[in-house]
């Protein structure tokens, strides 16, 4: 009888065409942000389609949105499992969709055309370094090719699944929560949730993701003028926008970076003393983390009076991501703007109210109004924190696998992202899994993101022996 060792081997000496599906997903420029890029979008939630048929999975792309404002579709699929399988019924969610590639000029390579590379210069390893390679497109994929494994060694594929791997995750899942909903019914059947869109914190220290932030993205523009005006004839006669703009932004915080909002850290837990000793005992190392990204130890700076582990992972967070306003072009025009717009998010903890932070920001801007002013305000959504409970049998299984597979106990980690479906699926009653198989070094929505095929195979060997967990349950 084939065995789980039979379908780990031949995911080890299949990694090349696994390795090679995945470089023409990530040919398929799927910016889910981009309107320009609608029909790829939606090409490559066909390609992942297209793949999950021809393991045998009854896979379809569902539509989002409204016939007026249509959405990227959802890849859906529903799969019974072997006859006589009795484990859990596994609900994965994964997304398609990736960021913009901008800036283009600092890509190495094309971003859309996927190149394999030393993972270390003159080193062993390789890495594939393409828009979405680690988010979320190579994570998928581990857990596509575990799929394909059990298929090809077995002749099935023995779990029971739900799958929903959506478009539109790297712009808010702005559909997702309607498509939850109607089909609630469906998606409790479910026992978990498993997710791959995490990291680790280290190629050879594989990890389980246990929390993590919510999110609540907003827009603010403020307008003054009705047309741009001549800086000579008008400044220091009126108000500049981009100017109050600023210092209006750099009221967020104190000196202490705290957030400035009134009840915005309603809902934060105060991080207990054993939670501290066991995140300090991971050994992270901020300053080598700080090198990665051409920055030095001085630059360590945050909300004061706690780490950079426990700011990451326990304390919520006010960024500024955008900021514009007034001529940009080349050479000079004086001008003073008629407008000057900023798009500010917000990482949230614990029990933290996305929808209540957003309405705190807005209120904390208007009572701010400069003189002659007026705000257009914009909420792009956003989702809930969540945590899982460690002691989960989902979990525990998923440990083991881990465990199995890289040979070595995976730690217990939180992550400072964001991921609004597991919030949403926690209200549900639906406890999630995180593991995921990214490193800080990544470069996830910037130039070069690249994804270690160390991970890759490590996470497809991982999924594959979590199914075989999963059928002894």
């Amino acid at each position: 009888m084939p065995t789980a060792t039979n379908v780990a081997d031949h995911l080890s000496s299949n990694l090349d065409a696994g390795v090679q599906r995945l470089i023409d997903w990530l040919r398929i420029p799927s910016v889910g942000t981009d309107p320009k890029h609608a029909q790829d979008t939606r090409d490559a939630g066909q390609w992942a389609v297209d793949r999950l048929r021809e393991i045998g999975i009854d896979a379809e792309l569902r539509e989002t949105g409204t016939k007026d404002k249509p959405g990227a579709p959802i890849v859906w699929a529903e799969h019974a499992g072997s006859a006589d399988y009795t484990g859990p019924h596994v609900l994965f969610y994964g997304h398609y969709d990736v960021q913009p590639a901008d800036p283009i000029d600092l890509w190495e390579s094309a971003p859309f055309e996927p190149v394999i590379k030393p993972a270390v210069a003159g080193g062993p390893g390789e890495r594939v370094v393409a828009r979405g390679a680690s988010d979320d497109k190579g994570q998928v994929a581990m857990f596509l090719e575990a799929l394909r494994a059990w298929k090809e060694s077995t002749g099935e594929v023995p779990v029971k699944l739900t799958i929903l791997i959506e478009g539109e995750e790297e712009s808010g899942s702005v559909n997702l929560e309607n498509f939850i909903r109607d089909n609630a019914e469906t998606l409790k059947k479910a026992d978990f949730c498993l997710i791959s869109d995490t990291g680790m914190p280290g190629v050879e220290q594989p990890a389980i993701t246990y929390g993590v932030r919510g999110l609540a993205y907003t827009e603010a523009i403020l307008h003054a003028g009705d047309q741009d005006l001549h800086s000579g004839m008008w400044g220091g006669r009126c108000p500049n926008p981009i100017s109050e703009l600023s210092k209006i932004l750099a009221q967020l915080w104190d000196e202490n970076y705290h957030v400035t909002i009134p009840g915005f850290y309603e809902g934060v837990a105060e991080l207990s003393p054993e939670m501290r000793a066991q995140w300090e005992a991971l050994g992270f190392d901020q300053p080598a983390a700080l090198k990665k990204i051409g920055l030095g130890p001085e630059a360590d700076v945050g909300e004061a009076g706690f780490s950079a582990v426990e700011r990451e992972w326990a304390r919520p967070t006010a960024e500024i991501n955008g900021i514009w306003g007034g001529y940009q072009g080349a050479g000079a025009k004086t001008v003073i703007p008629s407008y000057a717009g900023a798009k500010v998010s917000f990482r949230l903890v614990d029990d933290q109210d996305p929808k209540k932070v957003t309405q705190r920001f807005f209120a904390w801007l208007e009572e701010r109004t400069p003189p002659g002013c007026r705000w257009e305000f914009d909420d792009h959504g956003g989702g809930p924190p969540a945590t899982t409970r460690t002691d989960s049998p989902y979990l525990q299984a998923a440990s083991r696998a881990l465990e199995r597979a890289a040979g070595t106990s995976p730690a217990l980690i939180k992550t400072g992202g964001s991921i609004p479906v597991v919030g949403l699926f926690k209200a549900m009653g639906l406890e999630t899994v995180l593991m995921g198989f990214g490193l800080d070094d990544d470069r996830v929505h910037s130039p070069n993101e690249k994804f270690e095929l160390a991970c890759f195979a490590l996470g497809a060997r991982s999924h594959a022996l979590l199914i075989d967990e999963l059928m002894q349950m």
